[in-house]
């Protein structure tokens, strides 16, 4: 199955179909409002700004995993996202990333490995990222504390823009 087949819901509980990123560089990351790394939403905006005319999106999976820092309604996430960080970017539903009950799109990328440190496997906390390119290969992982922004980032984004 494809990454662009994998079934999941935007934030709003509508359908996402997922083929309507298979031409675009995707920075998929697990995110969280009531975490110490939530302030890399700013980051995450301002790339998804800077490429999207490009053909880039960052695509935010809101995921209540780690210290239950995602507590609240697709309403909240939604209005604390565009209130306080003024995200454009798209929101999927609420989704695990770990355990018996991973979503089959994390299914999908905890296999490739950490750029840093080669790490596979479950998730280590939210603000994960991955960079699929065009046609949906998986390029990249970056650990939770890279920032959005940082050089490495930016270089492999840059590099899997059509």
């Amino acid at each position: 199955m494809s990454i662009y087949d994998v079934p999941i819901n935007t934030l709003d509980g509508d359908t996402a179909d997922l083929h309507d990123y298979e031409d675009q560089t995707v920075l998929l990351v697990n995110v969280a409002s009531k975490c110490g790394l939530t302030p890399q939403y700013t980051g995450l905006e301002r790339i998804h700004e800077k490429y999207k005319e490009r053909g880039f999106t960052v695509l935010g999976v809101p995921c209540n995993q780690f210290g239950g820092q995602e507590p609240g309604s697709p309403d909240e996430i939604k209005e604390f996202c565009s209130t306080t960080y003024g995200v454009t970017f798209p929101m999927t539903e609420k989704v695990e990333v770990n355990g018996d009950d991973r979503h089959e799109l994390y299914r999908q990328l905890v296999d490739v490995p950490d750029n840093s440190d080669g790490h596979t496997g479950d998730i280590r906390w939210n603000f994960e990222k991955f960079v699929i390119a065009p046609g949906g290969q998986i390029v990249a992982r970056f650990n939770p504390m890279i920032d959005p922004e940082a050089p490495e980032v930016v270089e492999t984004i840059e590099k899997a823009l059509k």
